[in-house]
Protein backbone atom coordinates (compact mmCIF):
# COMPACT_ATOMS: atom_id res chain seq x y z
CA UNK A 1 0.00 0.00 0.00
CA UNK A 2 1.26 3.14 -0.77
CA UNK A 3 1.68 5.91 2.19
CA UNK A 4 1.73 5.20 5.59
CA UNK A 5 0.52 5.87 9.74
CA UNK A 6 1.68 9.20 10.88
CA UNK A 7 0.76 8.65 14.13
CA UNK A 8 -1.31 10.77 16.24
CA UNK A 9 -1.67 14.03 18.42
CA UNK A 10 -3.19 13.36 21.59
CA UNK A 11 -3.50 13.64 25.66
CA UNK A 12 -5.98 11.38 27.21
CA UNK A 13 -9.21 12.20 28.41
CA UNK A 14 -9.70 13.87 32.05
CA UNK A 15 -12.42 15.07 34.38
CA UNK A 16 -11.94 18.93 33.43
CA UNK A 17 -13.42 21.56 35.33
CA UNK A 18 -15.98 24.43 32.89
CA UNK A 19 -16.91 21.42 30.74
CA UNK A 20 -20.29 20.93 29.42
CA UNK A 21 -22.86 20.57 32.32
CA UNK A 22 -19.97 19.12 34.29
CA UNK A 23 -19.38 15.85 32.39
CA UNK A 24 -16.62 14.29 31.81
CA UNK A 25 -14.35 15.19 29.47
CA UNK A 26 -14.29 13.45 26.16
CA UNK A 27 -11.13 12.82 23.61
CA UNK A 28 -12.38 14.16 20.25
CA UNK A 29 -11.06 12.19 17.42
CA UNK A 30 -10.38 14.30 14.30
CA UNK A 31 -9.16 12.24 11.37
CA UNK A 32 -7.06 13.21 8.46
CA UNK A 33 -5.58 11.91 5.31
CA UNK A 34 -2.81 14.18 3.41
CA UNK A 35 0.15 13.99 0.61
CA UNK A 36 2.93 14.39 3.04
CA UNK A 37 5.26 12.10 0.76
CA UNK A 38 5.26 11.41 -3.06
CA UNK A 39 4.84 13.64 -5.92
CA UNK A 40 1.82 16.02 -3.88
CA UNK A 41 4.22 16.83 -0.70
CA UNK A 42 4.42 20.05 -1.92
CA UNK A 43 0.41 20.42 -0.76
CA UNK A 44 1.08 17.45 2.11
CA UNK A 45 3.68 18.14 4.10
CA UNK A 46 2.49 21.37 5.38
CA UNK A 47 -1.05 20.61 5.85
CA UNK A 48 0.18 18.09 8.18
CA UNK A 49 2.60 20.20 10.00
CA UNK A 50 -0.72 22.89 10.63
CA UNK A 51 -2.48 20.40 11.51
CA UNK A 52 -0.67 18.53 14.32
CA UNK A 53 0.52 22.61 15.41
CA UNK A 54 -3.11 23.66 16.03
CA UNK A 55 -4.64 20.80 17.86
CA UNK A 56 -1.14 20.66 20.14
CA UNK A 57 -1.93 24.54 20.66
CA UNK A 58 -5.91 23.81 21.58
CA UNK A 59 -5.08 21.13 23.49
CA UNK A 60 -2.02 23.00 25.41
CA UNK A 61 -5.06 25.68 26.13
CA UNK A 62 -7.52 22.78 27.49
CA UNK A 63 -8.93 21.51 24.50
CA UNK A 64 -12.52 22.33 23.03
CA UNK A 65 -14.54 23.14 25.96
CA UNK A 66 -12.47 21.13 28.24
CA UNK A 67 -12.21 17.90 25.66
CA UNK A 68 -8.61 17.05 24.20
CA UNK A 69 -8.55 16.21 20.31
CA UNK A 70 -6.58 13.71 18.85
CA UNK A 71 -5.40 13.91 15.40
CA UNK A 72 -5.61 10.51 13.90
CA UNK A 73 -3.42 11.19 10.29
CA UNK A 74 -2.25 9.35 7.68
CA UNK A 75 -0.01 10.17 4.79
CA UNK A 76 -1.72 8.86 1.31
CA UNK A 77 1.72 9.66 -0.53
CA UNK A 78 -0.55 10.79 -2.90
CA UNK A 79 -1.83 8.01 -4.10
CA UNK A 80 -5.99 8.06 -4.14
CA UNK A 81 -6.48 3.95 -3.74
CA UNK A 82 -4.49 4.49 -0.17
CA UNK A 83 -6.60 7.22 0.54
CA UNK A 84 -9.69 5.38 0.51
CA UNK A 85 -8.20 2.72 2.13
CA UNK A 86 -7.49 5.10 5.14
CA UNK A 87 -10.47 6.52 4.96
CA UNK A 88 -12.57 3.83 5.55
CA UNK A 89 -9.93 2.97 7.98
CA UNK A 90 -10.73 6.29 9.86
CA UNK A 91 -14.04 5.78 9.71
CA UNK A 92 -14.88 2.22 11.05
CA UNK A 93 -12.11 1.51 12.95
CA UNK A 94 -10.88 4.98 14.34
CA UNK A 95 -14.19 5.94 14.64
CA UNK A 96 -13.42 9.70 13.97
CA UNK A 97 -16.18 12.39 14.54
CA UNK A 98 -14.89 14.89 11.74
CA UNK A 99 -12.18 14.47 8.84
CA UNK A 100 -9.83 17.21 8.01
CA UNK A 101 -7.87 16.93 4.55
CA UNK A 102 -7.67 15.35 1.41
CA UNK A 103 -4.52 17.46 -0.11
CA UNK A 104 -5.73 16.85 -3.89
CA UNK A 105 -8.77 16.27 -5.82
CA UNK A 106 -7.73 12.79 -6.76
CA UNK A 107 -7.70 11.72 -3.39
CA UNK A 108 -10.69 14.09 -1.93
CA UNK A 109 -12.89 12.44 -5.11
CA UNK A 110 -11.53 8.57 -3.55
CA UNK A 111 -13.10 9.35 0.26
CA UNK A 112 -15.70 11.57 -0.63
CA UNK A 113 -18.00 8.71 -0.88
CA UNK A 114 -16.74 6.68 2.51
CA UNK A 115 -17.55 9.67 4.33
CA UNK A 116 -20.90 10.39 2.75
CA UNK A 117 -21.75 6.72 3.91
CA UNK A 118 -20.49 6.81 7.12
CA UNK A 119 -22.12 10.30 7.52
CA UNK A 120 -18.86 11.76 8.85
CA UNK A 121 -18.66 15.20 8.33
CA UNK A 122 -15.66 16.12 5.55
CA UNK A 123 -13.20 19.31 5.17
CA UNK A 124 -11.58 18.61 1.91
CA UNK A 125 -8.17 20.80 0.90
CA UNK A 126 -8.88 19.92 -2.81
CA UNK A 127 -9.34 23.03 -5.57
CA UNK A 128 -11.77 21.02 -8.26
CA UNK A 129 -15.35 22.48 -8.10
CA UNK A 130 -16.61 19.08 -8.66
CA UNK A 131 -15.35 18.54 -4.61
CA UNK A 132 -18.49 21.02 -3.81
CA UNK A 133 -20.76 20.99 -6.43
CA UNK A 134 -23.05 19.48 -6.51
CA UNK A 135 -23.60 20.04 -2.93
CA UNK A 136 -22.83 16.79 -0.46
CA UNK A 137 -24.43 16.88 2.46
CA UNK A 138 -21.03 15.82 4.57
CA UNK A 139 -17.87 17.40 1.81
CA UNK A 140 -16.76 20.94 2.39
CA UNK A 141 -14.02 22.15 1.35
CA UNK A 142 -11.37 25.80 1.87
CA UNK A 143 -9.54 26.58 -1.43
CA UNK A 144 -11.14 28.56 -3.94
CA UNK A 145 -12.33 26.28 -6.71
CA UNK A 146 -10.42 26.26 -10.15
CA UNK A 147 -13.46 27.75 -11.86
CA UNK A 148 -12.58 31.11 -9.62
CA UNK A 149 -9.06 30.56 -10.41
CA UNK A 150 -9.89 30.61 -14.26
CA UNK A 151 -12.12 34.27 -13.49
CA UNK A 152 -9.46 35.65 -11.75
CA UNK A 153 -6.68 35.02 -14.23
CA UNK A 154 -9.31 35.68 -17.38
CA UNK A 155 -9.82 39.20 -15.36
CA UNK A 156 -6.27 40.03 -15.77
CA UNK A 157 -5.54 38.61 -19.12
CA UNK A 158 -8.14 41.32 -19.72
CA UNK A 159 -7.15 44.37 -18.45
CA UNK A 160 -3.64 43.22 -20.39
CA UNK A 161 -6.02 43.45 -23.36
CA UNK A 162 -4.54 39.81 -24.27
CA UNK A 163 -7.22 37.45 -25.58
CA UNK A 164 -5.48 34.22 -27.40
CA UNK A 165 -4.13 31.40 -24.93
CA UNK A 166 -2.54 27.91 -24.26
CA UNK A 167 -2.80 25.41 -21.85
CA UNK A 168 -0.37 23.19 -20.81
CA UNK A 169 -2.92 21.41 -18.67
CA UNK A 170 -1.96 18.82 -15.82
CA UNK A 171 -3.53 15.19 -16.38
CA UNK A 172 -4.39 14.94 -12.87
CA UNK A 173 -7.76 15.43 -10.81
CA UNK A 174 -7.07 19.64 -10.70
CA UNK A 175 -5.61 19.74 -13.63
CA UNK A 176 -7.66 18.31 -15.90
CA UNK A 177 -10.94 20.04 -13.80
CA UNK A 178 -9.22 23.53 -14.23
CA UNK A 179 -8.75 23.02 -17.84
CA UNK A 180 -12.29 21.98 -18.52
CA UNK A 181 -13.46 25.34 -15.66
CA UNK A 182 -11.58 27.46 -17.78
CA UNK A 183 -11.95 26.15 -21.41
CA UNK A 184 -16.25 26.69 -20.36
CA UNK A 185 -15.42 29.66 -18.94
CA UNK A 186 -13.11 30.93 -21.58
CA UNK A 187 -15.93 32.43 -23.97
CA UNK A 188 -17.53 34.90 -21.45
CA UNK A 189 -14.46 36.73 -21.07
CA UNK A 190 -13.66 36.84 -24.64
CA UNK A 191 -10.93 34.68 -24.41
CA UNK A 192 -9.55 31.97 -27.47
CA UNK A 193 -8.11 28.79 -26.88
CA UNK A 194 -5.93 28.74 -29.73
CA UNK A 195 -3.71 25.11 -28.43
CA UNK A 196 -3.46 22.83 -26.14
CA UNK A 197 -0.84 20.26 -24.57
CA UNK A 198 -0.92 18.19 -21.60
CA UNK A 199 1.56 16.71 -18.62
CA UNK A 200 1.61 13.80 -16.33
CA UNK A 201 2.31 13.79 -12.74
CA UNK A 202 5.95 12.11 -12.82
CA UNK A 203 6.66 13.77 -16.25
CA UNK A 204 10.79 15.78 -15.71
CA UNK A 205 10.32 17.69 -18.86
CA UNK A 206 7.83 19.33 -20.96
CA UNK A 207 10.44 20.92 -23.25
CA UNK A 208 8.43 19.19 -26.53
CA UNK A 209 5.05 20.50 -25.40
CA UNK A 210 5.63 24.07 -24.50
CA UNK A 211 8.20 24.06 -27.76
CA UNK A 212 4.70 23.57 -29.48
CA UNK A 213 2.98 25.87 -27.90
CA UNK A 214 6.25 28.17 -28.11
CA UNK A 215 6.18 27.61 -32.40
CA UNK A 216 2.13 28.39 -32.61
CA UNK A 217 1.07 31.21 -34.14
CA UNK A 218 -1.10 33.73 -32.32
CA UNK A 219 -0.64 32.44 -28.51
CA UNK A 220 -0.36 35.48 -26.56
CA UNK A 221 -0.48 34.16 -23.42
CA UNK A 222 0.03 30.58 -21.77
CA UNK A 223 -1.66 28.87 -18.52
CA UNK A 224 -0.55 26.03 -16.94
CA UNK A 225 -3.50 24.39 -14.25
CA UNK A 226 -1.54 22.40 -12.24
CA UNK A 227 -0.80 21.41 -8.60
CA UNK A 228 2.74 20.06 -6.94
CA UNK A 229 5.97 19.94 -9.00
CA UNK A 230 4.51 19.86 -12.45
CA UNK A 231 4.25 23.08 -12.81
CA UNK A 232 7.56 24.27 -11.86
CA UNK A 233 9.02 22.10 -14.46
CA UNK A 234 6.88 23.57 -17.03
CA UNK A 235 8.04 27.13 -15.92
CA UNK A 236 11.29 25.98 -16.16
CA UNK A 237 11.44 24.98 -19.36
CA UNK A 238 9.74 28.21 -20.08
CA UNK A 239 12.34 29.78 -19.30
CA UNK A 240 15.45 27.48 -20.87
CA UNK A 241 13.26 27.86 -23.95
CA UNK A 242 12.81 32.22 -23.67
CA UNK A 243 9.28 31.90 -24.60
CA UNK A 244 8.19 35.66 -24.80
CA UNK A 245 4.69 35.71 -23.81
CA UNK A 246 3.22 35.72 -20.16
CA UNK A 247 2.72 33.03 -18.17
CA UNK A 248 -0.06 31.97 -15.25
CA UNK A 249 -0.04 28.86 -12.92
CA UNK A 250 -2.63 28.03 -10.74
CA UNK A 251 -3.63 28.89 -6.54
CA UNK A 252 -2.09 25.33 -6.61
CA UNK A 253 1.32 26.20 -6.50
CA UNK A 254 0.91 28.75 -4.07
CA UNK A 255 4.14 28.23 -1.98
CA UNK A 256 7.96 29.34 -2.01
CA UNK A 257 9.06 25.84 -2.26
CA UNK A 258 6.96 26.60 -6.17
CA UNK A 259 9.03 29.36 -7.09
CA UNK A 260 12.39 27.44 -5.90
CA UNK A 261 11.72 24.84 -7.58
CA UNK A 262 11.10 26.56 -10.57
CA UNK A 263 13.84 28.96 -10.51
CA UNK A 264 15.04 31.90 -12.67
CA UNK A 265 11.53 30.97 -14.36
CA UNK A 266 9.36 32.08 -12.12
CA UNK A 267 10.45 35.47 -12.57
CA UNK A 268 7.15 37.11 -13.64
CA UNK A 269 4.77 34.47 -13.45
CA UNK A 270 1.28 35.54 -12.45
CA UNK A 271 -1.21 33.47 -10.39
CA UNK A 272 -4.37 33.65 -8.40
CA UNK A 273 -3.36 33.31 -4.87
CA UNK A 274 -4.95 34.08 -1.18
CA UNK A 275 -3.89 36.94 1.30
CA UNK A 276 -1.81 34.21 3.22
CA UNK A 277 0.90 35.04 0.57
CA UNK A 278 1.53 38.59 0.91
CA UNK A 279 1.87 38.74 4.70
CA UNK A 280 3.15 42.04 5.81
CA UNK A 281 2.05 43.49 2.48
CA UNK A 282 -1.35 43.45 3.33
CA UNK A 283 -3.00 46.93 4.17
CA UNK A 284 -3.00 47.74 7.61
CA UNK A 285 -7.02 47.89 7.49
CA UNK A 286 -7.36 44.64 5.09
CA UNK A 287 -9.41 42.42 7.98
CA UNK A 288 -7.09 39.29 6.90
CA UNK A 289 -4.05 41.09 7.71
CA UNK A 290 -3.99 40.01 11.72
CA UNK A 291 -4.95 36.43 11.09
CA UNK A 292 -2.47 36.00 7.99
CA UNK A 293 0.12 36.91 10.10
CA UNK A 294 -0.72 35.54 13.50
CA UNK A 295 -0.56 31.95 11.66
CA UNK A 296 2.54 32.46 9.23
CA UNK A 297 4.43 33.63 12.38
CA UNK A 298 3.12 30.53 14.94
CA UNK A 299 4.28 28.38 11.43
CA UNK A 300 7.32 29.32 10.86
CA UNK A 301 8.33 29.33 14.53
CA UNK A 302 7.37 25.94 14.72
CA UNK A 303 8.50 24.54 11.88
CA UNK A 304 11.46 26.80 10.51
CA UNK A 305 10.04 26.51 7.03
CA UNK A 306 8.09 29.49 5.11
CA UNK A 307 4.13 29.77 4.97
CA UNK A 308 2.47 28.41 2.35
CA UNK A 309 -1.09 28.46 0.78
CA UNK A 310 -1.43 24.70 1.05
CA UNK A 311 -0.74 24.83 5.23
CA UNK A 312 -3.34 27.80 4.79
CA UNK A 313 -5.90 25.54 3.44
CA UNK A 314 -5.62 23.30 6.47
CA UNK A 315 -5.68 25.92 8.58
CA UNK A 316 -8.62 27.89 7.44
CA UNK A 317 -10.18 23.88 7.87
CA UNK A 318 -9.00 23.46 11.05
CA UNK A 319 -10.43 26.24 12.18
CA UNK A 320 -13.60 26.18 11.08
CA UNK A 321 -14.29 22.99 12.12
CA UNK A 322 -12.80 24.14 15.95
CA UNK A 323 -15.24 26.98 15.96
CA UNK A 324 -17.88 24.60 15.09
CA UNK A 325 -17.28 22.21 17.81
CA UNK A 326 -17.33 24.96 20.01
CA UNK A 327 -20.88 25.91 18.81
CA UNK A 328 -22.06 22.58 18.70
CA UNK A 329 -24.32 20.80 21.52
CA UNK A 330 -22.43 17.54 20.86
CA UNK A 331 -19.92 15.82 19.70
CA UNK A 332 -21.36 13.81 17.54
CA UNK A 333 -20.83 14.49 13.67
CA UNK A 334 -24.16 15.42 12.53
CA UNK A 335 -24.18 18.15 15.27
CA UNK A 336 -20.47 19.39 14.07
CA UNK A 337 -21.97 19.54 10.50
CA UNK A 338 -24.59 21.22 11.23
CA UNK A 339 -22.65 24.14 12.68
CA UNK A 340 -19.78 24.21 9.91
CA UNK A 341 -22.99 24.56 7.18
CA UNK A 342 -23.85 27.65 9.80
CA UNK A 343 -20.31 29.38 9.32
CA UNK A 344 -20.77 32.77 8.47
CA UNK A 345 -18.30 35.73 8.68
CA UNK A 346 -15.28 33.79 9.62
CA UNK A 347 -12.27 35.54 8.58
CA UNK A 348 -9.53 33.14 7.37
CA UNK A 349 -6.35 33.33 5.70
CA UNK A 350 -8.25 32.55 2.48
CA UNK A 351 -10.78 34.91 2.74
CA UNK A 352 -14.26 35.85 4.33
CA UNK A 353 -16.12 32.30 4.80
CA UNK A 354 -20.10 32.11 4.83
CA UNK A 355 -21.56 28.86 4.17
CA UNK A 356 -24.93 28.16 3.76
CA UNK A 357 -26.72 24.57 3.01
CA UNK A 358 -26.21 25.69 -1.20
CA UNK A 359 -22.14 26.36 -0.57
CA UNK A 360 -20.54 24.38 1.32
CA UNK A 361 -17.18 26.45 0.44
CA UNK A 362 -18.24 29.99 1.37
CA UNK A 363 -15.62 32.16 -0.66
CA UNK A 364 -16.45 34.60 -3.43
CA UNK A 365 -14.01 35.89 -5.80
CA UNK A 366 -12.94 39.28 -3.27
CA UNK A 367 -10.84 36.40 -1.80
CA UNK A 368 -7.98 35.79 -4.62
CA UNK A 369 -5.79 38.15 -5.13
CA UNK A 370 -4.06 38.43 -8.13
CA UNK A 371 0.18 37.99 -7.20
CA UNK A 372 3.05 38.26 -9.58
CA UNK A 373 6.25 36.40 -8.47
CA UNK A 374 9.07 39.34 -8.59
CA UNK A 375 12.98 38.71 -6.82
CA UNK A 376 11.87 35.46 -5.12
CA UNK A 377 8.96 36.69 -3.54
CA UNK A 378 5.43 37.51 -4.28
CA UNK A 379 3.87 40.84 -5.49
CA UNK A 380 0.77 42.19 -5.06
CA UNK A 381 -0.74 43.14 -9.13
CA UNK A 382 -3.06 46.12 -8.76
Amino acid sequence: MVGRILGSVAIAATLVAGGWSGARAEEIRIGSVVSSTGPASLLGDPQKRTLEMLVEDINAKGGIKGNKLKLVLYDDGGDANAARTFATRLAEEDKVAVVIGGSTTGTTMAMAPVFEDAEIPFMSFAGAIQVIKPVRKWVFKTPHTDLMACEKIFTDLNARKLSKVAFLSGTDGFGKSMRDQCVAAAPKFGIEVVHEETYGPRDADMTPQLTNIKNKAGVQAIIIPGIGQGPAIGVRNYKQLAIAVPLYVSHGVASKEFIALAGEGAEGVRLPAAALLLGEKLAADDPQRPVVLDYTKAYEKKTGQPVSGFGGFAYDGFMIVAEAMKRAPSNKPAAIRDEIEKTKGFVGVDGIYNMSPQDHMGLDLSGFRMVEIRKGDWVAVP
